[in-house]
């Protein structure tokens, strides 16, 4: 699975970026922060820290440490928001320990939780200050700043009439060679299970200028490698510097024309969305990486009917055979939904086929789980929980055996590697691949940075081994 996460994963990360204090704060307040799920989240995570830098505050990674604390929430899988729930247990009890010597804690559940459950965070955790939606968070430091004032604890979870883009600081230095970077919100694709519409609103394309400004900004201090982040980010509509509308095959060709960024990515699509410009750019933009990452997260039709997919197992199939047809080198990668209200044991081989047909590198794979206000969570016949199971794992197994054909075809093959960081051992170095695989070598720290031939020369479960060749 990709440590970067998709936009339905659930997995969580700590988040803190280190800020600077603000000029004449007698001491720097000190700010945790908490990420939950998507790559969007983490991004929003740093936004957050930027803005509140100029409060004064500095990041820390330790919670009794903190002057604020915020849990930056995700609502896609269930177990995501009991994950936060049962933070807020601990956080209480911190903040307790921190008012008996003398500190004060604000606490802030910021994100799509607070989006969907409001003021029901605060009956089931009175240790929050703050309810802030993702389309507010650029309203933090007002809001921080009110919930002091005023002793007592604010829900603000309406949909901002202020672009909250253009309320943002520039962006802080990034402190690595990749970068996140969002460019569309939103979704109206209304699929049966998913809460996107209900918490992040109606899609929204930033402008094509805006999104500039940022990519130069942080490809000025050294970032190479950028991804471009959206709930459907190929349903991308911004205005252009010429006043037209700017497909995200317009906008990609547009933002390789910055020098120094070397690589770029998109994240997460839908089928429908994948337009004829967009397949060329895979063709004839070589700054796009040859990986896609495109849900179809059911093989049988009449379950992608009651999905809302709008779009057939055998309509995917076609569609990815034409991508391939104009980029042979591409690689994709899935979301899949196992027991979904329904589905029958023939329905889920029907997905188990199109997996092998398609012949997918890596994906993610879930039980379904029935999100509250959802059309799904009203539909009958919902799947016993040791049948998801039991196909979750037949899943999981199939996944895991093409994962490793695909990186054994790599063995062999010199790949370019952009390396990002230390490895764990003196002297290595850990890169990503093409394809999104992170690969570690032997290399001096002056390549960090920079793409370098890479010959394959094993695979493990989640990684490459390489060694350097010459140039």
């Amino acid at each position: 699975m990709d440590d970067r996460l998709t936009t339905d994963a659930t997995s969580d990360q700590d988040v803190a970026v280190a800020a600077h204090a603000g000029a004449g704060a007698s001491r720097a307040r000190k700010v945790y922060v908490r990420t939950f799920g998507c790559q969007m989240n983490v991004y929003d995570s740093e936004r957050m820290t930027e803005a509140l830098s100029a409060q004064g505050y500095a990041g820390t990674d330790a919670l009794e440490d903190a002057d604020l604390v915020i849990l930056n929430t995700c609502h896609i899988r269930e177990k995501a928001a009991d994950k936060v729930y049962s933070d807020l247990g601990r956080i209480r009890q911190v903040k307790d320990a921190r008012a008996e010597a003398g500190s004060d804690t604000v606490v802030a559940v910021v994100g799509c939780v607070a989006q969907a459950e409001g003021s029901e965070i605060l009956r089931r955790a009175p240790a929050v200050d703050l309810v802030v939606g993702p389309q507010s968070y650029h309203r933090l430091p007002e809001l921080i700043a009110r919930t002091r004032a005023e002793n007592r604890p604010l829900v603000e979870t309406e949909f901002s009439e202020e672009e909250k883009f253009a309320q943002l600081p520039a962006r802080a230095p990034s402190r690595s060679v990749t970068a996140f970077l969002t460019v569309q919100e939103g979704c109206d694709k209304f699929c049966t299970f998913c809460v996107v519409p209900y918490t992040r609103g109606m899609e929204y394309s930033r402008a094509v200028a805006d999104v500039e400004r940022e990519a130069r900004s942080l490809v000025a201090s050294g970032v190479r490698e950028l991804t471009l982040l959206g709930q459907n980010v190929n349903g991308y509509h911004g205005v252009g510097p010429d006043g037209r509308t700017y497909s995200l095959a317009d906008l990609i060709r547009h933002l390789a024309q910055i020098d120094g960024l070397e690589r770029l990515r998109y994240t997460t699509s839908h089928p429908r969305d994948m337009s004829d410009d967009l397949i060329a750019a895979h063709a004839g933009e070589k700054k796009l990486m040859p990986y896609l990452h495109l849900p179809f997260q059911s093989g049988a039709d009449r379950i992608l009917a009651a999905m809302n997919r709008k779009h057939t197992a055998r309509e995917y199939v076609d569609l990815v055979s034409r991508i391939r047809a104009a980029q042979p080198d591409l690689t994709l990668s899935t979301d899949i939904i196992v027991g979904f209200p329904g589905e029958t044991d023939e329905e889920f081989e029907e997905t188990l086929a199109v997996f092998a047909e398609v012949g997918f590198a890596a994906a993610y794979s879930f039980k379904y789980s029935p999100r509250p206000g959802t059309p799904a969570e009203k539909l009958g016949d919902q799947i016993a929980e040791d049948v998801k199971s039991e196909r979750l794992a037949r899943l999981q197994r199939q996944i895991e055996r093409q994962q490793k054909e695909f990186a054994a075809r790599c063995v062999g093959r010199t790949l370019p590697v952009l390396f990002e960081k230390q490895g764990r051992r003196p002297g290595q170095l850990i890169g990503r691949s093409p394809y999104l695989q992170s690969v570690h070598a032997e290399a001096p720290a002056n390549m960090l940075g920079r793409l370098v031939p890479v010959e394959i020369s094993s695979f493990g479960p989640n990684s490459l081994a390489g060694v350097i060749r010459p140039e």
